[in-house]
């Protein structure tokens, strides 16, 4: 994104152009308009209008954008983000961009360390430096990609072994989320039933979705006459070299996540009914609805995306108005998972329900029992086992003669 803003320079007008450069570095510019500051505001602001629509980033110089032995660690980072852009999906190309220009870069930037040059000793630095502040989980993700950074110098020959090899990752502690109860859950669809947010919390809850699959439900998805629900599109919020941008894609998180579910009355009215408001908020809007998301379910009055970033804002506030404590949106889904289980629901026919791509994910879950299920589990245990009949507590001082005492 170029942007820009007009300043006067020995009394004359100059355009200062701020933009990202090829390696996502924001820089700036400055561009003389040539008009003397009495006078020529207007034509200096049409200038300036005209230069930030029109301009394009300088492209490196020779050698200044390819991979060398010699380059520095922190002019290498960039490079490979460049390099490993089109391989990833726009989501974890944004998660490794903000790691690497945000955290590792400016790390090693002050360190002046050439790529060949970086030891393990160097790798331990870095984690030791982070754990200061933040958690092992997201320091664990660093680790990973400083790995995959150096294993593709490793495979370019850039360096003659993989530093990070060498160094233990940090260990992390699983996170487990909090699902509601089903009066909780219930608590949250009686106070959300007039709210805009009501219905994708009800079809989140309802069907496990993941809150890319919900925000990514579209009108062609759904068979009314079939009573049928298909999850083959999301959308997700990706926010690369300082842009946050809205993500449609016509994928799932894995192929097992692409999955058809029938529809349940009690939902299909509930769509029919959004459908039918939908139709009469664009009669209403006239050239002001919003006609880049007509598809959509989920969308506001003027035809608006309801975008990830709202989800984060607006679920905790509802929570509290609700008299609850503090969840993820994610948790909705465990909170399915949680739920069928309860109602004795296979474990496989979770699996498939839910999308997930191994059992084990599904399993996972699953420690997330009531009380009542695990009375139910000793209960079980105590049938299974047959223990011996208990006749008291006996003392170790019961088998040794204590001298008299007179």
């Amino acid at each position: 994104m170029v942007s820009g803003h007009l300043r006067i320079q020995n009394g004359i007008y100059q355009c200062i152009i701020s933009y990202n450069d090829y390696n996502g570095k924001r820089k700036t510019k400055s561009i003389s308009t040539g008009l003397v500051a009495k006078g020529n505001k207007k034509r200096a602001e049409e200038m300036l209008s005209e230069l930030r629509r029109t301009f394009v980033p300088p492209k490196p110089e020779r050698g200044e954008n390819e991979f060398r032995e010699d380059m520095l660690f922190s002019d290498f980072i960039p490079l490979w983000l460049s390099a490993i852009e089109k391989t990833v999906k726009p989501t974890t190309y944004s998660s490794y961009w903000n790691m690497a220009m945000k955290k590792i870069l400016p790390y090693f930037e002050v360190k002046k360390l050439k790529l060949n040059e970086v030891k393990a000793s160097h790798i331990q630095n870095f984690c030791i430096h982070e754990l200061k502040s933040i958690g092992a989980n997201s320091v664990k993700h660093e680790y990973v990609l400083l790995h995959k950074m150096f294993k593709y110098a490793y495979r370019m020959d850039l360096v003659v072994n993989n530093p990070v090899e060498k160094v233990d990752p940090p260990k992390i502690m699983p996170f487990e989320g909090k699902p509601f109860t089903a009066d909780e859950l219930q608590k949250l669809l009686d106070a959300t039933k007039d709210d805009r947010m009501g219905l994708v919390i009800l079809v989140t809850a309802m069907y496990g979705l993941r809150r890319s699959e919900v925000l990514g439900l579209r009108w062609r998805a759904i068979d009314f006459q079939n009573n049928l629900l298909t999850i083959n599109h999301t959308l997700t919020e990706v926010n690369v070299k300082g842009t946050t941008e809205l993500h449609a894609a016509d994928s799932t998180k894995n192929k097992s996540s692409r999955r058809t579910l029938p529809l349940s009355e009690s939902v299909k009215v509930r769509l029919l009914a959004l459908k039918a408001q939908q139709e009469e908020n664009r009669k209403l809007c006239g050239n002001a609805y919003n006609k880049d998301w007509l598809d959509y379910v989920f969308v506001n009055e003027v035809g608006d995306i309801i975008r990830p970033s709202y989800i984060e804002s607006v679920f905790p506030r509802i929570l509290k108005k609700c008299g609850l404590e503090h969840r993820r949106f994610h948790d909705l889904r465990h909170t399915c998972a949680t739920l069928m289980n309860q109602q004795k629901v296979p474990l496989k026919q979770v699996q498939v329900y839910l999308g997930h791509s191994d059992i084990q994910t599904t399993s996972n879950i699953y420690t997330h029992l009531s009380w009542d299920d695990k009375t139910e589990t000793l209960e079980a245990m105590e049938k299974a086992v047959k223990l011996p009949e208990f006749d008291g507590t006996k003392s170790a001082w019961d088998s040794v003669k204590m001298p008299k005492t007179s």
